[in-house]
């Protein structure tokens, strides 16, 4: 099967969907991943100088997979241009998943919420959605429970 993780910063991915990727990928599915924003803010520092911190510590978190794909849009912005959500039709066009993961629509941060309503706008109808827990569970009853104990280990790494 080919899945397409979808997080809207550098580290989410790794917060999120990580356990759930590495059963996966154990099982020889397929993984792309990609990242909608540049992650230029929510540091002790701002701008181009963090973006490029975090997509470094997200590519070298991630490399088990594949490199993600950047798409770069302005960090606290997503869903504000209609640029945005071309860019993840197009990415979406370009990867042909069987199964998206990505965040849930009511998430805690404005950025998770816009992402996971302009996924399910673009392929909700053909392409099945997985929506990853929020931060600590808020919001969130889960249909689906996956024991990713054997990959938490590695995923703390990944964070950290």
């Amino acid at each position: 099967m080919k899945i397409l993780a979808i997080g809207a910063h550098p580290d989410d991915i790794e917060i999120f969907m990580y356990g759930f990727l590495s059963i996966c990928k154990e099982n020889g599915h397929s993984i792309s991943l990609t990242i909608a924003t540049d992650g230029a803010l929510g540091g002790k520092i701002n701008g181009q100088k963090l973006a490029k911190i975090r997509k470094a510590e997200s590519i070298n978190a991630l490399k088990k997979f594949q490199k993600p794909v950047f798409l770069n849009i302005p960090d606290a912005l997503l869903g504000e241009s209609k640029k945005h959500f071309r860019l993840i039709r197009e990415n979406i066009e370009k990867n042909k998943p069987q199964l998206i993961v990505t965040h849930y629509k009511k998430d805690y941060h404005s950025d998770h919420i816009a992402l996971s309503k302009i996924v399910k706008k673009i392929a909700g109808h053909y392409i099945p959605i997985l929506f990853c827990d929020t931060m600590m569970g808020l919001n969130f009853n889960p249909d689906y429970y996956f024991d990713i104990s054997k990959h938490f280990n590695e995923k703390i790494k990944s964070i950290l």
